[in-house]
């Protein structure tokens, strides 16, 4: 009898068995824990993209490097997007700069790439930041397939780093589409294209990890968070979905957080960008107050339900808001039928009204709502926060208070008449421990308002030792807060 042959001590018939056994097993494996395939073909439903080159190929074409000459010295404006965010200043990138580029910051800068943009019609637009053109005395753009051109600013708007440059082709130019930031999705892919360190045309990929992210750049912060990596010279280039459509302009990194990136939302820029293309500058709906989003000591204070209404924490005389007869410490429910909920949808939904638009506010004042109307006005800048006020000692709670006087106002940017300022607090005292600061401005006790030092006095008398104190307090810069203590 012919003898069957083995390999590694098993026969061919038992070798099959185990391979099928293996397959089998893998497959059950695979169905158990919802193992994906690792060359998904398309964005839904699957791990990752088979390959990420048809959208590379497709968009990279449209997307500029931005080279930019100013006059005058100083550190490279490459910069400029990645810094006044959180860790912004980090040492560490410094010393990059220095080994990177030889420390020779005004030379090299001249001469390397500064930002990136991307073409959006036929005329010639393109889309960056702000940051990437702001102050240039010249701006070259250069196309992947090699031409140069001179570009002019069309316009820009520093309140969300946008801007809008113009150049002049006489053949065709590659345009990308934009798409529907709304319906981007925390955990889809994205692809972002640009310029960093002056690399051209590097693509990199990740997927949405966060939206919605305010991270202290300007009024308007509403940013996509990405893990696509994203560098110094990726300001202005586009972030674009498995579809091939721009939903984000990438404009900022945080240093200290590796692979943390932040897109502004397209469906933000579009009428941004309409407004610059037509005018050159953006014109924004304002109502002249100072907002603040109401926490849940502040709801408990004013008897608000969960997901409604913000605070009108000032009022700037002589502003539309004023003439409509809004007032501090009113809420807003409502903008013409409108619900809001947060002070970013509040600024939102104004900017994006016209100038001299008349709209309907819902408001609640001590407990009743009302309607007003007001007619809008052209935006406004808002004066900057407090200066540092100079310390006392003693008082009650381990505070000291003053009169609110007008030159104590106008150094501290407000335009409040009552109230009390808080001019020391005693390090380890009640107030201290509670959070009160040098600055913080007493509006009310216990519901009842505080118009000048006699009121607080008056008021503080009138609690009895072990009871509850209420503080509704006015910090400027930060907003209104309620700050509770005990006697």
């Amino acid at each position: 009898m012919k003898k069957k042959k083995k390999v590694f001590g098993y026969t061919g018939a038992k070798i099959l068995v185990l391979v099928t056994l293996v397959m089998f097993g893998a497959a059950v494996v695979s169905e158990i824990f919802s193992v994906p395939s690792i060359q998904a073909a398309s964005n839904e439903g699957m791990l990752a993209p088979e390959s990420f080159t048809e959208l590379a190929k497709k968009n990279s074409p449209a997307v500029v490097n931005i080279r930019t000459e100013r006059s005058g010295g100083g550190a490279s404006q490459m910069f400029r997007g990645f810094e006044g965010n959180p860790n912004g200043n980090d040492e560490r990138y410094k010393e990059f700069f220095e080994k990177f580029f030889g420390g020779r910051h005004q030379k090299e800068y001249k001469q390397r790439s500064l930002g990136s943009g991307f073409i959006i019609d036929e005329d010639g637009h393109i889309v960056t930041n702000n940051h990437v053109v702001e102050g240039a005395d010249k701006i070259k753009v250069f196309l992947k397939d090699g031409r140069e051109f001179d570009a002019v600013v069309k316009g820009r708007d520093p309140n969300t780093d946008l801007a809008l440059i113009k150049i002049k082709a006489d053949g065709k130019l590659p345009m990308v589409e934009l798409g529907d930031s709304d319906d981007a999705k925390v955990g889809e892919w994205v692809l972002a294209i640009g310029n960093p360190f002056g690399l051209e045309h590097t693509v990199t990929a990740g997927i949405i990890s966060a939206k919605g992210r305010v991270i202290g750049s300007g009024p308007y912060d509403d940013f996509i968070q990405t893990d696509a990596s994203i560098n110094p010279g990726n300001s202005g280039g586009p972030l674009i979905n498995m579809n091939g459509k721009v939903v984000g302009i990438n404009a900022a990194i945080i240093a200290g957080g590796t692979g943390i990136g932040f897109a502004i939302p397209v469906n933000m820029a579009k009428g941004i960008i309409a407004q610059l293309r037509s005018n050159g500058e953006v014109s924004r709906g304002w109502l002249g107050v100072g907002i603040q989003d109401l926490n849940k000591d502040l709801k408990e204070y004013y008897g608000i339900k969960e997901g409604e209404g913000v605070l009108i924490t000032q009022v700037f005389k002589g502003d539309p808001a004023d003439k409509a007869g809004i007032q501090p410490k009113d809420i807003v429910l409502a903008v013409d039928g409108e619900k809001v909920d947060t002070s970013r949808a509040l600024s939102r939904m104004i900017a994006d009204k016209d100038v001299g638009e008349k709209v309907k506010i819902e408001i609640l004042r001590n407990g009743k709502e009302k309607t007003v109307t007001v007619e809008l006005a052209k935006r406004k800048d808002i004066p900057g926060g407090p200066e540092v006020l100079t310390k006392e000692s003693g008082g009650e709670f381990g505070i000291t208070v003053s009169d609110l006087t007008t030159e104590m106002a106008a150094r501290l940017n407000i335009e409040e008449k009552n109230g009390v300022v808080v001019t020391d607090v005693s390090e380890d005292g009640k107030g201290e421990k509670a959070g009160i600061q040098p600055g913080d401005i007493i509006k009310e006790m216990n519901h009842k308002e505080v118009k000048d030092k006699d009121d607080y006095m008056k008021g503080i008398g009138e609690i009895k030792e072990g009871k509850p104190v209420d503080l509704l307090i006015l910090r400027p810069g930060r907003g209104i807060m309620v700050i509770k203590l005990t006697k």
